[in-house]
């Protein structure tokens, strides 16, 4: 069982950054891969980022390449997001999420364990 409580969200202007934290219960943290994905008002939640188990294996959604990071500390059990140059429609609610799988996925169904969600919102 891994429980996944995230943080960091709130209401940025357009053009600033936000870290997103994804804090993580349980003593096989570093088993998984985890992932952050993202839901709009009024659209289906999509994948942003994921990280590997070991942290050396990077995947981004082609939307968030060259301005989200995706970083993980294991020693701590979390997982990070830095979001620079925040747009207006990088607003939304955003989840983390945890996979057995070694290397993540883009799949939400390949993920066994989220959060609850945090809520990142950017004013124009």
């Amino acid at each position: 069982q891994v429980l996944l409580v995230e943080s960091g969200g709130g209401l940025v202007q357009a053009g600033g950054s936000l870290r997103l934290s994804c804090a993580a219960s349980g003593r096989t943290f570093e088993n998984y891969s985890m992932g952050w994905f993202r839901q709009a008002p009024g659209k289906e939640r999509e994948f942003v980022a994921r990280i590997s188990a070991s942290g050396f294996n990077l995947y981004y959604a082609n939307s968030v390449k060259g301005r989200f990071t995706i970083s993980r500390d294991n020693a701590n059990n979390a997982v990070y997001l830095q979001m620079n140059s925040l747009k207006p429609e990088d607003t939304a609610v955003f989840y983390c999420a945890a996979s057995k799988l070694r290397f993540g996925s883009r799949t939400q169904s390949e993920y066994d364990y989220w959060g609850q969600g945090t809520q990142v919102t950017v004013s124009s």
